[in-house]
């Protein structure tokens, strides 16, 4: 009784037939020697011998975190994908589809490379391939989150706001029909509609009224062409996207102290490192694919450090799991630098010839020592001492970051605090050592490498620099503006204060992703003229003067940079729905709308110029990417792979040197007190991908993770007089949201965590919009928050 029965189908995604197995392992293998989830055994002996799933439990009651790679692993459809299940609902459709698709996920950093089978323009199975990032695999999201794209949801026809449409920015969008608030429209009186009003506002008061959000999602060839349209056809630099949300502070760090804001090594070098440091990541749930590294890594002997104020996966694989005060970063880096100062466990040799800034570093860490932080952080001081032994004294350490250093008003410093490790103790510009910054979106190195940010032309060229901005004006043959253009945050703000007019959003949503949702909705809603380009209407898209509806990454072709540097190709696999267009059309036909004599023929056109303009692709070609489906760049010859490991002999430094800036403590902005006694920290699922828009529309996801949630550790809900399940309000200085409370062990006593991909429940209706100053980030990850019992019940809220 309570056991799994052999016929299983109670995980959303993948069903059980054991009459199917063969007890060959292949599943056991999967599971725990490449994802290394040990969730199946083999129970039993002999002829009874079968598959479990933990403790004999049914699959969906287990740990199991739906990657499938069982699934691909099975060789007689005893696991397969329920969505290819037949009518009895016991045995898996064989079928021939009508095409298989080569092409990259769409969804982390990552990058894995994926099949897509096709029948009826429809997508119906997802398989890992052998790309360099996965080796054929994959996690629940890239597996099973692709019906998105077939989503009744999608946007098929151009819409305009009916003229007497409010654009309250408090709209509840839930209970809205679209088409009273929408009319649609021809694509010429759309395109015409959406051209002129841009058009009027600078002619009438200048580029600088305007602004533009691209997108990470989209490929390197949009990223390039928006930047490009906001600087030509606008005449200003106020082009963002949400970079500026995630490793602004990171890149802002690594431009200053080694000259470039991408990774110094690929994350599967922590295969090749004796010690990795992963701290303020959680790849297990951000970064699935790449998490399986770190975790075969450990099984071979790395030893494993994993630093995070939350509790997560990947601490029972780790040497030491430091679970640190929140907000304490500086601290207790700074005790790890005094000490592999203290005990002169740097690299002298190194420093010397590499390294600028030691002395002054050696000055300010000085009184940093671990017994004086250890009260401040709330990590021992043996145990920092340990540490940073251990990362010292390992010929070969890494570091990987993510969100949890970035997402500060001190992000820069904690960054800074990273690389000045690294840059001590050398352990930069060989295999298995180096600087990794865990990028977000499929995209997001890549529309930041392409020049999607208001301080930078591609490749992070200054725009502000007379002789960079020259060659641009030369190339592009019109004038540009001198100035550095405005962040994210800054974009909202200036909306306010009335200096920004109109704006261009293509496939961003900043009603749901920036700080004080609120205040960035107030914004949207205060424009006289926004256009928004995208695949759905989004929180964002309701707010629009004129809506275009725009292509999904499975039905466009283009190239993808992910966290590694590796340039890949992305293919169409279906057809774009109704009446929808490419986003790069959309681009270059708004461009010749607005006076713009742009010809490009084909998105190869697009890669050729970016490629002329940026030194970082130099040798790479679109027909290389074309036959070798993944380049890394920089490359240093047309037929020589590219460089894996960077920083070999020095930095892209001014002098050839890393710079060590040291690091101020500083306090959050905001900290707990009487009124608001709770730390808030916001993050991601591993189910949902940041605001929702996609996965919230998968079906396997949404049934997995359907609903908003505030998680909190049990004693602390107890302590309260709650339970899991009630329904809460989780209160902050600027808002008040509706949660579901989830018991987590893993999150610390006096905080709450909210994700924020929950349009029913939007954390960022709560977050600081305080920035780091020099990277302009929010402070997403810490604010001070209360909870109080809802009025409502659980039923009412789902």
């Amino acid at each position: 009784e309570g056991l799994a029965p052999e016929f299983d189908i109670t995980n959303p995604a993948i069903a059980v037939n054991l009459d199917a197995c063969i007890t060959c392992g292949a599943c056991v293998r999967a599971c725990r020697e490449v994802q290394v989830n040990d969730v199946i055994g083999m129970a039993e002996r002999g002829n009874h011998s079968v598959p479990v799933f933990d403790m004999h439990d049914p699959m969906g009651l287990s740990t199991c975190v739906s990657c499938g790679e069982c699934v691909q692993a099975c060789p007689t459809g005893a696991l397969y994908e329920k969505s290819l299940m037949d009518e009895t609902g016991k045995t898996r459709v064989v079928q021939a589809f009508d095409k298989l698709v080569d092409t990259v996920c769409p969804f982390c950093g990552v990058g894995c490379q994926t099949r897509v089978a096709v029948k009826d323009n429809k997508i119906v199975q997802v398989d890992g391939r052998n790309g360099p990032a996965n080796e054929n695999r994959l996690c629940v999201k890239g597996r099973f989150g692709f019906d998105y794209v077939m989503s009744p949801e999608r946007l098929t026809k151009p819409l305009i706001r009916r003229d007497d449409a409010p654009k309250a920015g408090d709209i509840d969008l839930r209970d809205v029909d679209p088409l009273t608030v929408f009319r649609e429209a021809s694509w010429e009186e759309a395109l015409e509609r959406a051209a002129s009003g841009l058009k009027r506002i600078r002619d009438d008061h200048g580029g600088n009224a305007l602004a533009g959000f691209g997108s990470a999602k989209g490929s390197n060839e949009e990223a390039y062409l928006f930047q490009k349209f906001v600087r030509q056809a606008f005449g200003t630099n106020n082009v963002d996207h949400c970079t500026r949300l995630c490793h602004a502070s990171s890149v802002a760090a690594l431009m200053e102290g080694v000259g470039s804001g991408a990774v110094s090594a690929p994350f599967m070098d922590a295969m090749k490192a004796e010690c990795v440091i992963i701290i303020g990541a959680r790849p297990a749930t951000n970064h699935p694919v790449a998490a399986t590294y770190f975790k075969q890594a450990a099984k071979r002997g790395t030893k494993l450090i994993v630093i995070d104020p939350r509790g997560q996966e990947l601490m029972r694989h780790a040497t030491y799991s430091l679970r640190f005060k929140p907000g304490s970063d500086v601290a207790m880096l700074n005790a790890l630098l005094h000490v592999i100062i203290d005990e002169r466990l740097y690299d002298q040799q190194y420093i010397q010839a590499n390294v600028s800034g030691f002395e002054a570093l050696k000055a300010k860490v000085k009184d940093f020592s671990p017994e004086a932080m250890a009260p401040v952080c709330g990590i021992e001081a043996g145990v920092l001492r340990d540490v940073a032994r251990t990362y010292a004294k390992a010929e070969r350490s890494m570091i990987f970051w993510g969100m949890g250093i970035s997402q500060h008003t001190h992000g820069t410093d904690n960054s800074r605090c990273l690389i000045a490790l690294a840059l001590i103790t050398g352990h930069v510009g060989r295999a298995g050592t180096g600087l990794h910054p865990l990028r977000g979106q499929n995209n997001v190195q890549g529309a930041s490498d392409a020049g999607l940010i208001p301080m930078y032309f591609p490749d992070y060229k200054s725009v502000e620099n007379a002789d960079i901005r020259g060659q641009y004006e030369n190339f592009w043959g019109q004038a540009l503006d001198p100035k550095r253009g405005l962040t994210v945050v800054e974009i909202v703000d200036a909306i306010h204060d009335g200096e920004i007019r109109g704006m261009y959003i293509m496939g961003e949503n900043p009603a749901m992703s920036d700080p004080d949702q609120s205040h960035a909705r107030a914004a949207l809603a205060k424009l006289e003229h926004l256009v928004v380009q995208d695949i759905f209407l989004t929180e964002t898209a309701w707010h629009a003067d004129v809506v275009l509806p725009a292509s999904a990454h499975a039905e466009k072709l283009g190239t993808y940079t992910n966290t590694n540097r590796q340039v890949q190709i992305g293919r169409p696999a279906v057809n774009l729905p109704g009446e929808a267009r490419q986003d790069l059309d959309l681009i270059i036909e708004l461009a010749r709308r607005m006076g713009l004599d742009w010809n490009y023929k084909h998105v190869s056109d697009v890669f050729g110029e970016m490629a002329q303009v940026m030194p970082s692709l130099k040798h790479i070609s679109w027909e290389r990417i074309e036959r070798e489906e993944s380049v890394v760049y920089p490359a240093d010859g047309p037929d020589v792979p590219g460089n894996e490991i960077v920083f070999t002999t020095g930095f892209p430094t001014a002098d050839g040197r890393g710079r060590i800036v040291p690091a101020d403590l500083l306090p959050p902005d905001e900290v707990p007190d009487d009124e608001y006694p709770l730390v808030l920290t916001t993050g991601r699922l591993l189910e949902h991908w940041h605001t929702g828009a996609m996965t919230r529309r998968a079906g396997v996801l949404n049934a997995i993770e359907p609903y908003g949630i505030a998680a909190m550790n049990p004693y602390e809900i107890r302590r309260r007089g709650l339970a899991q399940g009630d329904v809460i309000n989780v209160e902050t200085r600027r808002g008040v949201v509706e949660a579901i409370l989830r018991a987590d062990r893993e999150v610390a006593d006096g905080m709450v965590f909210m994700p924020f991909c929950f349009n029913e429940s939007p954390a960022n209706m709560l977050t600081n919009p305080m920035l780091d100053p020099y990277g302009k980030i929010p402070e997403f990850k810490y604010c001070a928050a209360r909870i109080v019992p809802a009025s409502r019940s659980v039923e009412a809220a789902e």
